[in-house]
């Protein structure tokens, strides 16, 4: 009651003003409004740098192959490569397996070609942080995702001695990529190194 009282009353003074008081008042007011939000917006800054990590951190129990997540520090350049597919083994074979090979043929030939693409940028498997991953089914596996099969390639390229990184990473099934041929289809994002 008491606020819509001091409403009024405020309308009130402002009507009582002339047009152009009333204009430099409002002038004033927006004004004001326009360093409030500036000063909200430093002070928003000025918290999100302090809780931006200084490094890459990927936070990861020690005995999973994945990370949790991928913190980055302000400044750092991503690459992301489109869906990523295996390349043909035998364009004239009978099954999907003589074209294209099994899951983790396929998962091991797109991991490949990531790296190619990753090689054209300056960058390598070590710098990526994520991959996102979508595993159809297997006809000759009774029609199910061999997640296993993707497991076991993943391990080749990453969480091991040559490359220690613990990409984080999204794995879905799906019902059935573009082309009926491929079982997996992978992306990934890269961060370039500090000062590049």
């Amino acid at each position: 009651m008491l606020a819509s009282i001091a409403v009024g009353r405020a309308r009130c003074a402002i009507l009582a003003l002339s047009i152009p008081r009333r204009l430099h008042l409002f002038r004033l007011l927006s004004h004001l409004m326009k360093v409030r939000l500036l000063l909200a917006v430093l002070w928003a800054s000025a918290l999100c740098a302090d809780a931006a990590p200084t490094r890459v951190t990927m936070p990861a129990e020690k005995n999973s192959p994945i990370s949790a997540g991928v913190g980055l520090p302000a400044g750092r350049a991503l690459f992301w490569t489109g869906g990523t597919v295996a390349a043909p083994l035998n364009k004239d074979g009978q099954t999907v397996h003589e074209r294209f090979g099994d899951t983790y043929t396929q998962s091991v030939s797109a991991l490949k070609n990531i790296g190619h693409i990753l090689v054209e940028q300056g960058l390598s498997l070590k710098d990526v942080v994520y991959l996102r991953v979508y595993v159809a089914p297997d006809l000759e596996k009774d029609g199910k995702s061999d997640f296993a099969g993707w497991f076991k390639a993943y391990r080749l390229f990453f969480d091991n001695e040559r490359n220690p990184m613990k990409a984080a990473r999204t794995t879905v099934g799906v019902s059935a990529l573009v082309n009926s041929d491929w079982l997996i289809e992978i992306e990934a994002v890269a961060v370039y190194p500090a000062g590049k």
